[in-house]
């Protein structure tokens, strides 16, 4: 297994990847649907972690002076020997990634536009001595290396026009994470000044640019023409919802197992669809290559290894966040359909500037469509699409959200200080009563694919929240050992004398509530789980089973 291809983890460098021995998944179709469509500036919309830095990378490799063929033998684009001939190794290239243009106010942001061009501009350090120059465009160059007297909005442009000078042939410009300084901009504050930077330095090299080949963005959203594409009226948008290119990007069916076949481990391939796949470009079904790649990898060390949400980890989320957070109860019975597997029909307008996001949820439903959180399963008509959670991973994110929603929203709750007196008065009535009153208010994500034990850990999770939420001066203990296992929930209120011993049981349905609060209370008394509280002299407990079944539950209570 030593001739084995390792499996690129967060390497986006094409020509890293086909050097140092690692597995690539053949995307070089692409070079040929680009040259065949052939539009001046093209628009790659995707979400975050789908290979669009790799493929961006990849055609720098293909179509810059002094390309290296080797790259590319046994590619697919190598069997188009016409088109290499043509195409490959002829044209000056500008590759800008712009995902660290960043900072806390607009002048830091600025700053590192300028340093990425900079790198960019000193790449092509060779035009500093270019004899095919003037000196006064030497001495133009030689300010851009040195960031001296550089007018930032026109640098792209002016960097085209004098590898054009040097190569007597027209520039290529690749643009990757186009969208990452509107999205910094608008989250701290200056959005408008972003937008006014970036607005002159794409209209300026790639509309009014005489110099320009074609040119090539990536990015998350669409965001909308009007914002910061104004007047490009040779701009073609691609975008999840595009037949042409749907495979471009992400991983096919077929290239999953192609992959599982190579590293040995088909069997696990039900995994990988289920927590992986469901994505729909266009018309193909596409899995995340961040998250297969991710999980291939674990495989080698650990055949056994379970499936991780290694593409929700990437990020923080924030939009999940949003979306629960600004959801009222209409849109709060969607989010539960769409937790229980079901699908919601919506409006999606597939551009937008940031700061309209928030301005409704209606926006916040579009943008999760478009970066991946929902994907569509029907035929979207006038803009109306029928929106599912792809995947057992992007499932998990939306309970988790929910959860900590709903534990921040019982925080708040004024009755809370109630919730605690009704357990230590021993009223299993009033309690369940309190708790159904509760629960009619929350978003239900039970009736799920998940197993028992994952439904009982939610509802563990609740109540975890509410007793913290009601006494912050109890003492809880979760998941403790005592006994002869280990207990739910154990607390120590500020009573020495007292203690509470907490079972919790997910029901299959309503009319088996009743026994799984009975099975509650059997393995209290059975496992002994009051032994840990009685060594530390608390022998005045009160133990409850509470059993739930989606929005309903039942109590009972005992003094042991």
């Amino acid at each position: 297994m030593n001739d084995t291809l390792k499996l690129p983890v967060g390497i986006d460098d094409f020509k890293k990847i086909r050097e140092a021995g690692f597995y690539y998944v053949d995307k070089t179709k692409l070079i040929e649907q680009l040259l065949q469509s052939w539009g001046e500036v093209t628009l790659f919309t995707r979400p975050r972690r789908f290979g669009k830095t790799l493929n961006m990378s990849m055609l720098k490799s293909f179509f810059e002076i002094g390309a290296e063929k080797s790259l590319f033998q046994g590619l697919y684009i190598s069997e188009k020997e016409k088109l290499c001939a043509e195409y490959m190794g002829k044209y000056p290239v500008i590759f800008l990634s712009l995902k660290g243009v960043e900072g806390l106010h607009f002048a830091d942001a600025q700053k590192m536009l300028m340093t990425i061009i900079n790198n960019e501009v000193r790449r092509h350090y060779y035009l500093k001595t270019s004899d095919k120059l003037t000196v006064e465009d030497r001495k133009q160059f030689e300010k851009m290396l040195l960031n001296e007297d550089v007018n930032l909005v026109d640098s792209l442009r002016l960097l085209s026009q004098l590898l054009y000078l040097h190569y007597d042939q027209k520039v290529v410009i690749l643009i990757d994470e186009y969208d990452v300084p509107l999205d910094k901009a608008f989250k701290n504050g200056y959005y408008q000044e972003m937008v006014s930077l970036i607005r002159g330095l794409f209209g300026q090299a790639l509309k009014t640019n005489e110099f320009l080949q074609f040119a090539v963005l990536t990015g998350c959203l669409r965001v909308s023409k009007e914002s910061i594409f104004t007047g490009l009226n040779n701009f073609e948008i691609n975008s999840i919802v595009d037949i042409e290119h749907e495979e471009g990007f992400g991983f096919t069916d077929a290239e999953v197992m192609q992959m599982l076949k190579y590293y040995h481990c088909t069997e696990r391939y039900s995994d990988i669809k289920e927590w992986y796949d469901g994505y729909h470009f266009g018309n193909a079904d596409i899995y995340c290559p961040w998250d297969v790649i991710n999980f291939v990898k674990k495989l080698l060390t650990d055949s056994n290894a379970k499936p991780s949400a290694f593409w929700i980890n990437s990020s923080g989320n924030d939009l999940v966040k949003l979306f629960v957070d600004k959801a009222d109860q209409s849109t709060k019975d969607e989010i539960e359909r769409l937790v229980t597997g079901k699908s919601v029909t919506k409006r999606i307008r597939l551009d937008l500037t940031y700061d309209e996001i928030e301005n409704s949820i209606d926006n916040v439903w579009s943008v999760l469509f478009t970066t991946g959180y929902l994907t569509n399963i029907g035929n979207p008509e006038s803009g109306v699409y029928e929106l599912v959670i792809p995947n057992r991973e992007v499932h998990e994110v939306f309970v988790l959200q929910i959860q900590e929603w709903f534990q921040r929203s019982v925080a708040k709750e004024e009755s809370m200080p109630e919730f605690s007196k009704t357990i230590l008065n021993a009223d299993a009535e009033e309690l369940q009563k309190q708790l159904n009153v509760i629960m009619s208010r929350m978003i239900s994500v039970l009736d799920t694919k998940a197993r028992e034990e994952q439904k009982e850990n939610f509802y563990h999770g609740l109540l975890l929240g509410l007793l913290r939420g009601s006494n912050p001066d109890w003492l809880i203990k979760s998941n403790r050992e005592s006994g002869d296992g280990y207990s739910d929930i154990l607390i120590e209120p500020e009573n020495p004398d007292a203690g509470i011993i907490i079972e919790v049981k997910h029901a299959a349905s309503i009319s088996g509530l009743d026994k799984a609060c009975e099975n509650a209370m059997a393995q209290i008394k059975n496992r002994r789980y009051d032994e840990t509280l009685r060594e530390n002299g608390r022998c005045d407990i009160l133990a409850y089973g509470i059993a739930f079944h989606k929005k309903r539950c039942r109590v009972v209570c005992e003094r042991l």
